[in-house]
This record gives C-alpha cells, structure tokens and sequence, in this order.
C-alpha cells in the first residue's frame, strides 16, 4: 500500500485538511487517552503540518515547530548560553498514528521524515521534543536523549528529549605510527636476545 507524506504550512492546509487533522488529535490526544484539554493551539498557525494518508486517509500526523516560534529549550542552553544552537530550535509534536494503522512501523516513518525536513530546513540545530514517558525507549532509538526529570501536562507524565547532531571527529591517523613503534620495540627486544645469546656463548 502507497503511503504519501506531505508536508504544508497551516495557510496551505486545506478546510478539509484542518479538519481530518483536527479530528485525528482529538481523537488520539483526547478520547483515546481520556485527557479533557485544549488541543487547538495559537501554535498551529506557525507550524508545518506533516500528514501521512494512505488510500487518500489520513492514517498519521506530527507537527514541527520552526526555532523562531519554539519556546522549549535545551538544558544546555543554560550551561552554554552563548551557543545560539540550545536557544533556539525546531520542535516535532502532536506525533501520531490512528489505533487501526499501528504496529507497522508507521510512527517511526513519520518521525524519520519529521527530522529529515528539520536538517533540510534548520541545518544543524538540535530538535527537541515532549515525549509521553511510555515512549521514552521508542525515542531514544531514534537518537533522542532524555533532558531532566519526568513533569506532567495534563495529566500525562512527560519528558524532555533532544536529537543532537552528531559531530564527525577526526580522528588522528596514528595507526601506521603504532605499528612502526610495536615494530621498534620488537627489533629492540630481538636485538637485546641476540646480544645475550652472543655475551652466554663466549663465556
């Protein structure tokens, strides 16, 4: 089966997208997980919308939230309050796949695409989450590492996590000189024998 990711802006949502993704998170975020609050935020407006559907249905969704209109931060942000990169980055939230189309590796593709489109757009800044703590192992598979205690919104027990950029080290090109020194060392070890073997012979 096709599955199609699309990606737009909230003033590029149709009135019948909105409504198809509306509907999904209240059905997720509010009936399935009985947690009476208030999902429609003045966040959306400034959000990209990242839909999957399959067969024209909408089966999964996340939002990602540029830098400029984010305001969790890293907790490196305060041990670090001059790299521009802990203050401000992308968040992905609102993560979610339909009861029906779950255990077929769905959430995993969208949060793959979901950080794919931040590196594109935001370059190497961080991204940040609030991951519900039943999720923690499945975040951290996708390089996410948790920040700080659990917290409740709403009732629901939460984690900050990050996706850091992994930083290419260069690493030294020092093997050719280790094996030249284990070499000398042996020369040294076999010409200490032979010289023994020589003093022992002529005594």
């Amino acid at each position: 089966m096709t599955r199609n990711f699309t990606i737009k802006a909230f003033d590029d949502l149709t009135s019948v997208d909105i409504y198809h993704i509306l509907r999904a998170r209240s059905q997720v975020f509010v009936v399935e997980q009985n947690c009476p609050y208030q999902d429609m935020d003045e966040v959306d407006f400034d959000c990209l919308h990242l839909v999957v559907h399959q067969n024209e249905m909408l089966i999964a969704y996340c939002r990602i939230i540029p830098p400029e209109f984010n305001k969790m931060t890293s907790n490196l942000s305060i041990i670090e309050p001059s790299n521009k990169a802990y203050q401000s980055m992308p968040a992905i939230g609102r993560v979610l796949v339909l009861p029906e189309y779950r255990g077929h590796g769905i959430a995993r593709q969208i949060m793959t695409e979901a950080i794919k489109y931040c590196r594109k757009k935001y370059g190497k800044k961080p991204i940040i989450i609030s991951a519900q703590t039943y999720l923690l192992s499945f975040y951290e598979s996708l390089g996410f590492v948790p920040e700080g205690g659990f917290y409740l919104i709403d009732g629901l027990e939460h984690v900050k996590m990050v996706l850091y950029v992994n930083k290419k080290v260069k690493v030294k090109k020092q093997g050719s000189s280790m094996v030249s020194k284990i070499l000398g060392l042996l020369l040294l070890i076999l010409a200490v024998a032979f010289v023994a073997g020589l003093i022992y012979l002529m005594i």
